[in-house]
């Protein structure tokens, strides 16, 4: 992924990566993205980066004895400290649909900031709004105010957060709307999709914000982003 790549996937929504990479692939039917409504800390920022996966738990306290427990939540800061700039952190929360931990809060996210990691997904739970550093936007499945017993169960394993399966390193884009994938096959014809999936949309964008849209200039604008569109 080029500098001029990265910048303008930062500046562009997931929907538009969306369809971007049909566009690239040529025919609709793009289906590695989220499903559902999720949350998201920043609105108004995208993620992107190489996922760092994980999976936790939180409803009940670990069975495994502390010190593996703590060795292994050791080992999953350093993977996140050592990972690929820029980098998200996927963490499944394994006891969803029931998830009651917040991983995410003022102390995890300004962490994980501080590694230089671009942001997180996760089906689980974000707390402490108000109070999350500037610039890490996490995208999550709920809010909620306690950490319940939350602790790390596995590490760099392929995860599933709201219907997208994500392995470790895959590359991710997120924001309010959710979450997908880019296939990597697409990578190379991807900044050329997205300014040709801008363009057409246009087409159609420019006629219909004109004062008095008149129907005859409309359909034939349609026409035009019908033909162009994929």
């Amino acid at each position: 992924m080029t500098p001029d790549l990265l910048t303008l996937l930062q500046r562009v929504d997931t929907p538009t990566v969306c369809n971007a990479i049909e566009v690239v692939q040529g025919r609709r039917g793009f289906d590695a993205f989220t499903r559902g409504t999720m949350l998201c800390s920043e609105p108004g920022r995208s993620v992107v980066g190489y996922a760092v996966t994980a999976q936790i738990a939180a409803v009940a306290p670990p069975s495994e004895p502390p010190d593996v427990i703590r060795t292994r939540r050791m080992a999953y800061y350093k993977a996140m400290h050592d990972a690929p700039k820029l980098s998200v952190a996927v963490i499944e929360d394994l006891d969803y649909p029931d998830c009651i931990g917040a991983y995410w809060g003022e102390v995890n996210t300004t962490i994980h900031k501080g590694f230089g990691m671009s942001g997180a997904l996760t089906n689980g739970v974000m707390r402490d709004l108000g109070d999350l550093p500037e610039g890490f936007p996490v995208i999550a499945g709920s809010i909620g105010p306690s950490h319940g017993f939350v602790h790390v169960r596995s590490l760099g394993k392929p995860v599933n957060v709201f219907g997208l399966r994500v392995a470790q390193g895959a590359l991710i884009h997120a924001d309010r709307h959710g979450a997908l994938v880019i296939p990597p096959e697409v990578i190379p014809g991807l900044t050329a999709g997205i300014e040709k999936l801008l363009a057409t949309e246009k087409l159609i964008l420019d006629p219909a914000r004109a004062p008095g849209v008149d129907f005859a200039a409309f359909e034939q604008a349609w026409a035009a982003f019908e033909k162009a569109r994929t």
